[in-house]
């Protein structure tokens, strides 16, 4: 079913029904039935939207049906999340975890190594809470672990293979913990974030520090040592915001300046560079000033800039960037087909993005219905998932999976 907008107004009449409402508009949607329709109150639908893959249960709809269009999320309404972040390695370990507005986590989809944070390791395919935290800030979501942070410092669970939770230990089966975990020895943390298999953490005084996988030199520390504790990225202050992609980091700076390091083996540091090397070291992304926003795929990178335009680079043999082009990028280029951009988010292959007038539109890979345009046909070009005025203000798509959510 293709959600326009006459399916929108079908379903505002849902607002304040709750859960029992949206099963209903899921199993219409499922079926392939019409959305029976409602008095028409003048606003956009509540729900959370949710679409691509679901082999887990990882859009939370309560199945485990693909969708190829935007449905709800079960029972979770836009205007009680503050944050929502998606996680998982291509079909291994999808899930998703929101923060509320009240400070709780909701978590739902894979569980197979604790990433969940219910102390189990049972998938499921509905939101539940997170076990003993409250009062979270902000959340960061990798391909099989999670993090919260509260009162400055970082709480951590699910898979611990590479020494990602940062609690000085390391798991030697593969496993991780069900349940979060303190992250050692740091304070006066203002943001976080997570790759695949590492973590990331911007203190207040604008430094940059990382731990967990460290193979392709991700940390930025030197070398390719995991670690399993925080390690300060040397030569690094004024830092604002942290952009990590699958195996590769990008920060932005105050100076609205890029740098990167850790995997570039298509490109994805953006340093011009015609060797595609990894750097264990920051390095300068080249051809980009005014950076105001800075977005990470798994293996691609966005920079929104000062005059609204939008500039991608890294990865593009699935039509990611959106150029109309196959071709791997290693200097950022100018995606003209983007403009009144208010948000991005980028998956394994696939990019979406939220313009000014709320509209959704998206481009890449499409294999399991993740551009939410009804097909399963690759696009390089922006096609659309949402219409204008779908409500919807914030996107996220699965860290390294095939998944897409806006709220």
């Amino acid at each position: 079913m293709k959600l326009n907008q006459k399916n929108l107004r079908a379903r505002r009449g849902l607002r304040g029904t709750g859960g029992t409402a949206t099963a209903a508009v899921l199993l219409a949607t499922l079926a392939g039935a019409a959305v029976p329709a409602a008095a028409d109150t003048g606003s956009p639908d509540p729900w959370v939207y949710s679409w691509g893959q679901n082999a887990s249960g990882e859009l939370g709809n309560g199945s485990t049906v693909e969708l190829h269009t935007p449905g709800p999320v079960q029972g979770l309404a836009r205007q009680d999340v503050k944050q929502l972040e998606a996680g998982g390695n291509g079909a291994t370990g999808p899930f998703a975890v929101a923060l509320l507005k009240n400070g709780t986590l909701k978590s739902w989809g894979d569980n197979t190594y604790g990433q969940l944070g219910d102390g189990t390791v049972k998938a499921r395919s509905f939101p539940a809470t997170v076990t003993g935290l409250n009062a979270v800030k902000s959340l960061a979501v990798g391909c099989n672990h999670a993090l919260a942070l509260k009162d400055g410092r970082v709480w951590a669970w699910g898979r611990n293979d590479s020494g990602q939770l940062g609690d000085g230990t390391t798991s030697t089966k593969d496993t991780g913990s069900g349940k979060p975990v303190a992250v050692q020895g740091l304070d006066k943390v203002k943001a976080i974030a997570a790759g695949c298999n590492f973590s990331m953490a911007l203190r207040q005084d604008g430094t940059v520090w990382a731990w967990g996988s460290n193979d392709n030199g991700q940390l930025g520390i030197g070398g390719t040592v995991n670690r399993n504790t925080p390690q300060q990225v040397p030569g690094l202050d004024g830092v604002v915001a942290l952009a990590p992609g699958a195996f590769h980091a990008a920060v932005l700076t105050a100076g609205h300046t890029v740098k990167t390091w850790g995997d570039n083996s298509v490109g994805q540091l953006g340093n011009d560079s015609s060797i595609t090397v990894d750097s264990s070291a920051p390095v300068d992304a080249k051809h980009l000033e005014g950076v105001e926003k800075l977005f990470s795929g798994a293996y691609s990178d966005f920079a929104l800039l000062s005059d609204g335009s939008v500039k991608g680079w890294g990865r593009n043999t699935e039509s990611q960037l959106g150029d109309g082009t196959q071709v791997n990028r290693t200097t950022p280029v100018l995606i003209d087909s983007l403009t009144h951009v208010r948000d991005i988010a980028a998956g394994q292959f696939h990019t979406v993005a939220l313009r000014e007038d709320q509209s959704v539109v998206a481009w890449g890979y499409n294999s399991a219905g993740q551009l939410g345009d009804g097909t399963t046909t690759t696009a390089n070009k922006p096609v659309t998932a949402l219409p204008a005025g779908s409500g919807v203000n914030h996107l996220t798509a699965g860290r390294n999976a095939n998944n897409t959510f806006a709220y």
